[in-house]
C-alpha cells in the first residue's frame, strides 16, 4: 500500500480504509511525510483535534515547506485554543503562499483568540481578496467586527456571508445573535428561522429562536422553542435556563425553578441560572432563599451585575437599606445600563463634598414615579448650601418646579446649565445614608392653585365621596404583568355609591371596551396633558385606589389617601409584610396573598370603601 493509494480512497470518500492505508504505511515509514498529513486530515474531520495536531506536528517537522500542512496545522491548534503557537503556523503558511486565502482566514482565527481583533479583522480580509466570495472568512470578519463595536461593518460582513453562501447556518447564527445586540428582535426571529430551516436538530438554534421570541414578548412560543432545544439536548444548561425564564415571565413559578436547578444540576457554577433562580424565588415570595440564590450568583462572578443589582433590591425589599443602598449603586457596572449611561460633566456626589456655594444637577435615571418619589430629597440637598438643579421628564416639570429647594428645573434631553457635582435622584437614599426609620416622609407637593380651580370646575359640585382609579401602568416596562390589573377585573374592588374618576392617562386597548362600558367612571384621560394637570385632578380625590404606577406616588406626596394594589413581590420601595408605608404615611398597603392571584385584594377594596360610606 503506497499514500497515493491512501489519498485515493480518501478522495473517494473511504475515509475507514484511507486511515487503515495510513498505517500501513506509517507502520513501514515512520516519517512519511504524506501519511502523516492525510491521518491528521481525518483526525482533524472525526473531532479528534489532539490527535490531529500530534499528526500534523509530525508531518511538518519532516517536511515545514508544505504550506497546506502549515495552515492546517494551524487549524488543529486553534481548535485546541493554541493560538500563539497557531498564528505562528499560520503565518510561515503566508509566507510560503502569501495568496494563501485558508491561511489568511486560519491567521485571523488565532488573533482573535489573541483577543488582537484589529489584526484579525485585517487577516480575514486578506482572506477575502484571495477570494471575494470566500463565504467563511466574510462571517468570521463580521465576529470580529461585532466584537471590536463595529456593528454596521459586521452586519455587511454577515449579509456577504450568507450572499455567497445561502446555507451557511454559522452566519445566520452569527447575524442573529448580532440583530439581537441591537434590539431588531423580529429581524433576528427570521434568522433563527432560517438556520433551523437548514439544521433542524441543532438545539442552539431553538434555544436562541426562543430568546428572540421572548424579547418579543411571545412567551408561549418562546417555550415551545425552548421545550425543542431541551428534547434535543437534555444536557444544554443554557436552554434549561432559558425556558426557566419564559416560564417564570408566563408566571410559572414552580416549573421555573424546576428548570433552574436542572441547569444547575448540569452546571453547578453557572452564575446566570442562580441569578434567575432567585428572581423566580422572590416572585414566589420565598424572598430569604431568593437571597441566598443571588448571593451564589456573585460568589462566582463578582462582577455580575445583573445579580449584584437583584441582591440590593432583595435586601431593600426586607428592609435592608444598610446593605442594600450601597449595592444598588452596582446598576451603574450593569453592561445594560452602561449602554445608555451619561457623560457627566461635572463629578458625582454621593453625601461626601461640601456643597456650600455648589451648583448640583440632580437627574431622574428610571421612571416617572421614580423622580416623584425622590425629589423629596431636594430640600435636603439645598439644606447643605447647594444651588439645586432638578432634570426630569417633560411630563414632571411644571410639577416638580414647586419642590421646595429647587432653583431651577431642566428636561431631560436639553443641555441642562452649568453645574459642580450631580447625582441620580434614586442615589439620594445612599448619599444620605437612609434607613426606613430615617426616610424623610411628608407632603411635598402641591397642585397648581389654577389648575386645581379649573378642575373643579370640570368635576363639578360633589355630591358623593370621589375615589380616583388607575389600575394600570406603562405594558412596555418589565414585570408590568406582575403588577396591571385588567379593569374587567379591577371593577370587583368598585362598591357603588361613590363618584369614580379615572386617573389613567393611557387606557390599553385591552381595557377600552371595559371602561366604555362603565359610564359611572369618568374618563380624563385625553386632558391629562402633564402630572400637574394629574395632581390638580388627584388633589380632588378624597382616596385615591392604585396599583404601583406613578399615580401611587403622585397620590401619596400630595398627601391623598391612597390604597396602593401590590402583587406578592412588590417593588422594593413597599418592603414586605406591612400595610402602611415609612415613605408615604397616608398609604394603605393591599397585598397579594398568591402570586398572581388579586381576589383577595379586590375583595379586600371592595369591602375597605363600602366601610366608607356607613
Amino acid at each position: 500500500m503506497q499514500t497515493q493509494d491512501a489519498f485515493a480512497l480518501f478522495q473517494n470518500g473511504q475515509v475507514p480504509e484511507a486511515e487503515a492505508a495510513c498505517r500501513t504505511v506509517l507502520a513501514r515509514a515512520p516519517d512519511d511525510f504524506g501519511a502523516l498529513y492525510l491521518s491528521g486530515l481525518i483526525a482533524h474531520q472525526s473531532g479528534d483535534f489532539a490527535r490531529a495536531a500530534a499528526l500534523l506536528a509530525a508531518a511538518v517537522a519532516v517536511n515545514d515547506a508544505d504550506a497546506t500542512a502549515q495552515s492546517n496545522y494551524s487549524a488543529a491548534l486553534i481548535e485546541l485554543e493554541r493560538f500563539a503557537e497557531a498564528l505562528a503556523s499560520a503565518e510561515r503558511a503566508i509566507a510560503l503562499k502569501p495568496a494563501f486565502k485558508n491561511a489568511h482566514n486560519n491567521r485571523g482565527n488565532a488573533l482573535r483568540g489573541l483577543a488582537r481583533l484589529e489584526e484579525a479583522a485585517e487577516s480575514y480580509a486578506r482572506a477575502i481578496a484571495c477570494k471575494s466570495d470566500y463565504a467563511e472568512a466574510h462571517n468570521n470578519r463580521g465576529g470580529a467586527l461585532r466584537d471590536l463595536g463595529h456593528h454596521k461593518a459586521a452586519l455587511e460582513s454577515f449579509d456577504q456571508a450568507i450572499t455567497h453562501d445561502p446555507d451557511f447556518v454559522s452566519a445566520y447564527h452569527n447575524r442573529a445573535r448580532l440583530l439581537e445586540k441591537l434590539g431588531r428582535y423580529a429581524a433576528a426571529l427570521a434568522d433563527w428561522d432560517a438556520a433551523i430551516g437548514l439544521a433542524p436538530k441543532v438545539a442552539e438554534l431553538h434555544n436562541g429562536r426562543g430568546g428572540a421570541l421572548w424579547e418579543l414578548k411571545r412567551y408561549a412560543e418562546a417555550l415551545q422553542s425552548h421545550d425543542v432545544a431541551v428534547t434535543l439536548n437534555p444536557a444544554f444548561p443554557e436552554a434549561f435556563n432559558n425556558r426557566g425564564v419564559t416560564l417564570n415571565a408566563l408566571g410559572r413559578c414552580d416549573e421555573a425553578i424546576a428548570d433552574f436547578d436542572r441547569a444547575l444540576t448540569l452546571d453547578p457554577r453557572f452564575a446566570n441560572a442562580h441569578n434567575n433562580r432567585g428572581v423566580a424565588l422572590q416572585e414566589k415570595g420565598s424572598f430569604a432563599e431568593a437571597i441566598q440564590a443571588y448571593e451564589c450568583a456573585v460568589k462566582l462572578n463578582p462582577d455580575y451585575g445583573h445579580a449584584q443589582m437583584n441582591l440590593a433590591i432583595a435586601y431593600m425589599q426586607q428592609g435592608d437599606f444598610a446593605r442594600g443602598l450601597e449595592t444598588y449603586e452596582w446598576r451603574w457596572r450593569n453592561p445594560e445600563l452602561r449602554q445608555r449611561e451619561r457623560i457627566f460633566a461635572a463629578p458625582a456626589w454621593l453625601g461626601r463634598e461640601s456643597l456650600e456655594g455648589k451648583t448640583i444637577l440632580l437627574h431622574n435615571e428610571q421612571g416617572l414615579g421614580d423622580a416623584i418619589q425622590f425629589c423629596r430629597y431636594a430640600p435636603m440637598v439645598a439644606a447643605r448650601g447647594a444651588r439645586v438643579v432638578l432634570e426630569v421628564q417633560r411630563p414632571l416639570a411644571r410639577l416638580l418646579a414647586t419642590v421646595d429647594g429647587v432653583h431651577q428645573v431642566t428636561i431631560r434631553g436639553e443641555p441642562p446649565p452649568a453645574y459642580d457635582f450631580h447625582c441620580s435622584l434614586l442615589s439620594l437614599p445612599f448619599a444620605f445614608g437612609t434607613e426606613v426609620a430615617t426616610i424623610p416622609a411628608s407632603r411635598y407637593l402641591v397642585a397648581d392653585p389654577a389648575r386645581l380651580s379649573a378642575w373643579g370646575e370640570k368635576l363639578g359640585p360633589k355630591t358623593r365621596p370621589r375615589i380616583g382609579l388607575t389600575w394600570s401602568g406603562n405594558p412596555q416596562q418589565q414585570g408590568d404583568r406582575k403588577r396591571s390589573i385588567a379593569f374587567a377585573e379591577f371593577v370587583k374592588a368598585l362598591p357603588p355609591g361613590f363618584d369614580y374618576v379615572s386617573l389613567q392617562k393611557e387606557v390599553q386597548e385591552r381595557d377600552q371596551a371595559a371602561l366604555a362600558a362603565r359610564p359611572d367612571i369618568r374618563d380624563f384621560g385625553s386632558a391629562l396633558t402633564d402630572f400637574a394637570e394629574t395632581a390638580a385632578l388627584c388633589a380632588h380625590m378624597d382616596i385615591v385606589v392604585t396599583v404601583c404606577t406613578s399615580t401611587a406616588h403622585l397620590a401619596g406626596a400630595l398627601g391623598k389617601p391612597t390604597w396602593v394594589l401590590l402583587c406578592v413581590s412588590p417593588c422594593w420601595r413597599w418592603l414586605l409584610s406591612r400595610s402602611d408605608s415609612p415613605w408615604y404615611p397616608n398609604a394603605t398597603l393591599y397585598r397579594q396573598t398568591v402570586a398572581g392571584v388579586w381576589d383577595s385584594v379586590l375583595t379586600n377594596v371592595r369591602a375597605d370603601l363600602s366601610a366608607q360610606l356607613s
